[in-house]
């Protein structure tokens, strides 16, 4: 079996939030006022112009997980998480770095990054829930905006990617990645201010436990998991791990937020079987021997305690080792049991698809559309099945279908819509997605090319070349702002 890590036509994307055609672009005016009695921080435009750049810089110096269930799941929890805040209108964007150092990091404009490694430490869904609440505390308390006021100083792509840079460099021991030809000096401002306050910290745990709490999630998550990280310092000495470098953890600060967790009590929700899976998909799929993993698999579902996400565990291991059909026996064992449980129902289509399987992974995909109308994971497995399959001009009537969700306006979803209507027609559409994609990926002189090839396409209605022509305003508008910057 040939097993990609990296799904090819399925990759993760940003959240983006659309205006008239397929915008991707936010406006200051759409972001919260939080106010401030400085006066002095950077705009609600200017910050979404910094997240947008940092975040252009954290995909060209890191590598984002783009597996559609794990960058899902990230995405739904941090979701759920943000929907408790005191913030919950703020755009923020969720996504997964393929590092095994423990750490998070919450960069400008919320976008908020979960090292794997981070995940595969949490023992339960409240501890990594933990870390995202404080993450998301530090940005919605404007303890970010606080820290990278000097920006307004600098050229606005250089200290993003200095941002970025610190920020995925503390977990690559090269805090100088990517600041080439930027003074020491300024370098070593930034990464002062990006490490909190003691007070920023306690804010963060004390605002990060209420949105726990309020999320129906078990708010000693965090001080639990804070409390095992400061214990496992005496082992790692020199290397311990990179979330204790820029959030320091103190016995004072665990006994308080400990404190604080004991004001709403246990009585919420520790774990998901979610979690679970995902912890165990994680796991296996970036495993660097398969055939390692798949012994592990083995032993672990001979145990009493041995529960469906060891035999997921195992359905996935066989997976990576070939055996396509003890793969198949696994899952359907297991949707015997959880006959609706998406994570199984995707994996053994995508077994079969693989297997040559097509129809039987086509009506899987389709009848679980059904189940989950809308479902971006699902439609995303759908889309690319069928590109696959031959069937393109149904791929590109889904993916459209998709792009009603505003949700769904990702990079990945629109590479899935330019292939296929590069295979199915019309041309222009091919243009238009990939103007999409370059936008999002931060080359709008790229985006703006794309569509001007796409209004020298006959046949276009006047409709269409409307729609194409605003898109087409609007990004100049944006590459003549950041150049002006």
């Amino acid at each position: 079996m040939k097993f990609r890590w990296l799904i090819t036509a399925v990759l993760s994307g940003t959240l983006v939030y659309p205006h008239s055609f397929v915008s991707s672009e936010i406006t200051g005016n759409d972001l919260p006022d939080f106010g401030d009695s400085s006066g002095s921080l950077i705009s609600p435009a200017q910050e979404v112009e910094l997240g947008a750049a940092f975040m252009n810089s954290i995909r060209a110096q890191a590598t984002l997980v783009s597996d559609p269930e794990i960058d899902g799941y990230i995405r739904q929890l941090g979701d759920r998480l943000v929907a408790n805040s005191d913030a919950p209108s703020y755009p923020f964007t969720f996504f997964v770095v393929k590092d095994s150092s423990v750490n998070a990091f919450a960069g400008p404009g919320g976008y908020i990054g979960i090292h794997t490694g981070l995940m595969l430490t949490a023992r339960n869904e409240s501890e990594l829930a933990g870390v995202m609440a404080h993450e998301i505390a530090h940005v919605t308390q404007r303890h970010l905006l606080r820290a990278y006021e000097s920006a307004n100083q600098m050229n606005l792509p250089t200290v993003a990617g200095m941002i970025a840079a610190i920020l995925l460099g503390v977990a690559t021991e090269n805090a100088d990645a990517g600041i080439a030809g930027v003074s020491a000096i300024q370098a070593g401002n930034i990464q002062r201010q990006l490490n909190f306050t003691r007070a920023n910290e306690k804010e963060a745990d004390r605002i990060g436990i209420q949105t726990l709490a309020r999320s129906g999630i078990d708010p000693y998550g965090m001080p639990s998991f804070f409390e095992r990280l400061h214990q496992s310092t005496r082992l790692y000495g020199n290397s311990m791990p990179e979330f204790l470098s820029t959030h320091p953890v103190t016995t004072d600060r665990i006994a308080e937020s400990m404190s604080r967790a004991e004001e709403y009590g246990h009585g919420k929700e520790l774990d998901s079987l979610e979690f679970q899976l995902i912890r165990v998909r994680l796991q296996v799929l970036d495993s660097n021997n398969p055939q390692t993993a798949l012994k592990d698999y083995q032993s672990r579902v001979k145990k009493a305690s041995a529960g469906p996400a060891e035999h997921y565990g195992l359905a996935l291991a066989y997976w990576r080792n070939g055996a396509d059909e003890k793969a198949q026996k696994q899952l359907l064992a297991l949707m015997k049991d959880d006959p609706d449980r998406t994570t199984y129902r995707t994996a053994l289509a995508q077994i079969q698809l693989e297997s040559g399987q097509t129809q039987e992974a086509l009506s899987l995909y389709k009848d679980t559309l059904s189940l989950y109308p809308g479902d971006l994971i699902i439609g995303q497995y759908y889309v690319a099945a069928l590109i696959q399959a031959g069937q393109a001009k149904q791929a590109r009537a889904q993916v459209q279908k998709m792009l009603r969700n505003k949700q769904a306006r990702t990079a990945g979803i629109y590479k899935l819509w330019a292939k296929a209507a590069s295979i199915s027609g019309p041309a222009w559409e091919t243009n238009v997605a990939s103007a999409e994609v370059y936008n999002l990926y931060g080359s709008p002189k790229l985006a703006i090319d794309q569509l001007k090839q796409a209004l020298n396409h006959k046949g276009l209605s006047q409709y269409d070349q409307a729609r194409i022509q605003a898109r087409l305003k609007e990004l100049k508008q944006i590459l003549a702002a950041r150049q002006k910057r």
